[in-house]
């Protein structure tokens, strides 16, 4: 699974993990990305979505048609 969000667009971030004898090696922030399930009442149908835990609060908070609608209109496919 690609650590990629589909509603906000959460990717890894990338840097150092610097020891310490403050050497410094190639390290990846990775978004703390989730498979979840949801009813769209509207196409009557579930649909799976690869979202992090910020967009999963973010659903509860404007709900599930408005997420639908905001992925579609970053040219995400649902």
């Amino acid at each position: 699974m690609s650590a990629h969000c589909q509603l906000t667009g959460a990717q890894p971030g990338f840097g150092n993990a610097i020891s310490h004898s403050h050497r410094r090696t190639s390290r990846r922030f990775d978004p703390n990305i989730q498979r979840k399930r949801y009813w769209l009442p509207s196409e009557r149908r579930h649909v799976r979505l690869v979202l992090s835990a910020k967009a999963i609060k973010t659903i509860d908070a404007i709900g599930i048609e408005a997420a639908v609608a905001r992925i579609r209109s970053r040219g995400g496919k649902v």
